[in-house]
């Protein structure tokens, strides 16, 4: 199979909350990355989405990646595959999603 990324993926499990936009549904969904890039990121969570659905999320960069203070990142993208996953006790959804946007927030310098 032929590669179609267009920007390095990074292995990075890191806390994310999702969001589907405009209030289509009050609250946020809780998942764990997988592999994020500039362009795109595959999160695990138990909320089912449908390809096409337009996604907000937050994750969070810790200081020992960022090498410094922590960085918030606040995106919105468009969800173009979903994999069902099932195990013993529960079933989950990974979802790849396209990054269409997204904003780089530093919060602040950690004490040493």
């Amino acid at each position: 199979m032929t590669e179609r990324r267009m920007a390095r993926r990074y292995d990075l499990s890191l806390p994310v909350s999702v969001r589907l936009p405009i209030n289509r549904e009050p609250g946020a969904h809780d998942g764990q990355t997988r592999d994020i890039s500039t362009r795109g990121v595959y999160f695990i969570m138990e909320k089912d989405l449908a390809p096409g659905t337009e996604v907000d999320f937050t994750l969070t960069l810790p200081a020992e990646i960022t090498r410094g203070t922590e960085v918030f990142v606040r995106a919105h993208g468009r969800v173009v595959r979903v994999d069902k996953q099932k195990d013993d006790q529960r079933e989950s959804i990974g979802v790849a999603a396209v990054i269409e946007r997204y904003d780089i927030i530093r919060g602040e310098a950690s004490p040493n």
